[in-house]
């Protein structure tokens, strides 16, 4: 393998998710032999302290039912087998020399002397850990006096202890190379199937970019783990993103189909006024009304995209107020009252009771005014259009129902898209986002607007807007 690839290897997270899987694996091993090897020898360490506090019984008993010929007696009967067992024994007279004297085997290369001078030191009932440089084997002693002031000392060397300890000590080495062998296999092994999902997620990412299609999906799991809800967050987000696209490209389709006609008008315009040598000034002017009205249509598709995106974002600027929605609403109606009557239709409006809303009230106007709109240009001539408010728990609805063509069923989840115009509109005079502000308005407000249409027999929009809202929007 080059150095290259190592160094790509190694900045993976993979590689770094297997060292750490490794390093807590061979960490938590060697603390666990840590803590087994120190239990190991301090309960071995107790065992030979009680083993020197039996024989320490054993011994004063005798003395105790006998005299200290009786215990010197059992003493040299007992030398050889003390000495194997790594038994310390010795017995002191009054005067503080020694009268009998058993060393375990490691210990007999120190000198009597030296032995005695450490003895001297030992006080009854008490414990010592004599070590020395002649070999290194310690030893635990203790001290008890006898009848007669004679003193008996116990004590009991670590060769056993030691042998013991070794012998862990080689088990463990012996195997502490497979042990890290299998942590580092079993550290990798964790970490490729762990990020098994993530893989799947950059082979959908890296698919999409290649081919320019989301139309990829991550495999799911289904396990309802992390790793699968990121999965399924991930779809949905490439679902989004691809319907973001797809309205994206309808929308620019539509501006550019929206916008060619008021352009050509301008244009159209200004060739034939260019082309009149003769055009005198009331006919420059008329020229210039005709471009005027253009350019304030064209500004008005502008600025209404503008709403609606700056809405949609969540940018919007909303002054909040309480709003009076029976003083709102009768200034629609009447401002459309006079196009209603030409058209011979009657506007009804109910409101149930004093009804206040926390809003801006003029978008608030703007949603109210677009919806009537709709339902003046839509209902034929001798029709009906009924506005209604009432509150409804935590919340104020405002309906907008009319009696005319209504909205066909294959229409009915696209007409609140930007600039998405149905056949039936399309003799009609507008832009297409009427809707679409509509509903960017109400839900920057909290709120959400829905629509119930059947063809022939109208369409009932609802405004749904609860009555509190955040302080600043």
């Amino acid at each position: 393998m080059s150095l290259r690839a190592i160094s790509l290897l190694i900045r993976t997270a993979g590689f770094r998710l297997a060292l750490w899987y490794s390093g807590i694996f061979i960490i938590s091993s060697l603390a666990l032999f840590l803590f087994a090897y120190i239990l190991l020898g301090s309960s071995i360490q107790q065992k030979d302290q009680e083993m020197i506090e039996a024989k320490l019984n054993d011994y004063a008993l005798q003395a105790q039912h006998g005299d200290i010929a009786a215990l010197l007696h059992e003493a040299k009967l007992e030398r050889d087998s003390n000495e194997d067992t790594g038994f310390f024994v010795r017995i002191v007279r009054p005067d503080s020399t020694t009268l009998f004297l058993t060393v375990p085997h490691s210990w007999q290369e120190v000198s009597r002397t030296e032995i005695e001078a450490r003895a001297r030191s030992l006080h009854p009932d008490s414990w010592q850990q004599w070590s020395t440089s002649a070999t290194r084997a310690t030893l635990q002693v203790t001290s008890r006096m006898l009848d007669g002031g004679y003193a008996l000392q116990i004590g009991r060397g670590s060769e056993e202890r030691e042998k013991l300890l070794e012998r862990f000590r080689r088990i463990f080495a012996a195997i502490t190379l497979p042990m890290i062998l299998l942590g580092f296999a079993g550290g990798f092994l964790l970490a490729f199937r762990a990020l098994n999902p993530v893989r799947a997620l950059t082979q959908t990412v890296r698919r999409g970019v290649d081919t320019g299609k989301l139309d990829a999906r991550a495999p799911r799991s289904h396990t309802g783990d992390e790793l699968d809800e990121l999965a399924l967050l991930f779809n949905t987000l490439l679902e989004k993103i691809e319907q973001l696209l797809a309205g994206m490209r309808a929308a620019l389709d539509n501006v550019a189909h929206d916008l060619r006609t008021p352009l050509t008008r301008l244009r159209g315009v200004v060739e034939t006024t260019l082309q009149d040598n003769a055009a005198g000034t009331d006919t420059l002017r008329e020229s210039l009304m005709d471009c005027a009205e253009e350019s304030e249509r064209l500004v008005t598709l502008v600025n209404t995209l503008m709403d609606i995106s700056e809405a949609e974002t969540g940018v919007l600027r909303l002054d909040l107020k309480p709003v009076d929605l029976a003083a709102l609403l009768g200034q629609v109606v009447e401002l459309y009252q006079y196009v209603a009557e030409e058209k011979g239709l009657t506007i009804i409006t109910t409101v149930a009771g004093p009804l206040s809303v926390h809003a801006d009230a003029g978008r608030l106007r703007q949603v109210v005014a677009n919806l009537l709109d709709n339902a003046v240009k839509y209902t034929p001539t001798g029709g009906r259009i009924e506005i209604s408010a009432a509150r409804q728990g935590d919340e104020v609805t405002v309906a907008v129902a009319d009696s005319g063509v209504g909205v066909p069923s294959h229409d009915l989840p696209h007409i609140f898209e930007r600039l998405y115009r149905a056949d039936a509109s399309r003799s009609q005079r507008g832009l297409g986002l009427g809707l679409s502000l509509v509903k960017a308005v109400v839900e920057a407000h909290h709120g959400t607007v829905t629509v119930n249409s059947h063809p022939g027999r109208g369409a009932v929009f609802t405004v749904h807007m609860p009555t509190s809202q955040p302080a600043a929007s």
